[in-house]
This record gives C-alpha cells, structure tokens and sequence, in this order.
C-alpha cells in the first residue's frame, strides 16, 4: 500500500495519506512525498492515518524528520483521522505534544 500526496489548489497545504502499514518499508516513499525538487513545502502539512492499519517505531521518527523539515516548532504539522490504537501510540510517546492530532 503506498503514500499518497496531495497539494491543494492554493499550494499552501500538502496532505499526505498513508495507507497500510506505517513502518520502514514506508521510510523512503514518506520522505519523498514532502521533499519538493524546488525546497517550498506548503505551509499546512496534514498527515492522514485513516487507512493506516499499523504504526511502529520508526513511523514516529518520520514523522519526527517531516515535523523538522517543515520547521520544527514552528511547522504546522498535523495528523488526522488516526485509530484509537494509533492515537495511543502517539500518546504515550508525547507526540500529541508536538503535533495536532486528531
């Protein structure tokens, strides 16, 4: 199952889904879905787990180097519709402190 992307129209918000399992073999696609050959990330990036069925390790620490990428605090990093599973997961490692989650 891949990462998809998408920009609106405006260009000022990328949404990137990820669909199936959120791990390793993901690393490579994930990244190449927020790092533009021209350097402009659009302001608002949403990360979207409605099709995520699992989350580990090395998902956070993408999630981590995206949130650095676009700013570190000053990003606008967001990540939505994520399971009750998923949304434990970030809980417990303080991610609902860097991010919006919903």
């Amino acid at each position: 199952m891949p990462v998809v992307t998408e920009v609106s129209p405006d260009g000022q918000k990328l949404t990137i889904s990820v669909k199936g399992r959120f791990d390793y073999a993901k690393h490579q696609e994930f990244r190449e879905s927020y790092e533009r050959p021209n350097g402009k990330l659009p302001s608002s990036i949403v990360v979207d787990l409605k099709d995520a069925t699992y989350l580990d390790s090395s998902a956070l620490g993408m999630l981590l180097l995206l949130r650095d990428h676009a700013g570190g605090d000053d990003s606008d990093v967001r990540v939505i519709n994520s399971s009750t599973d998923v949304r434990k997961i970030l809980a417990i490692s303080n991610f609902d402190k860097l991010f919006d989650i919903s």
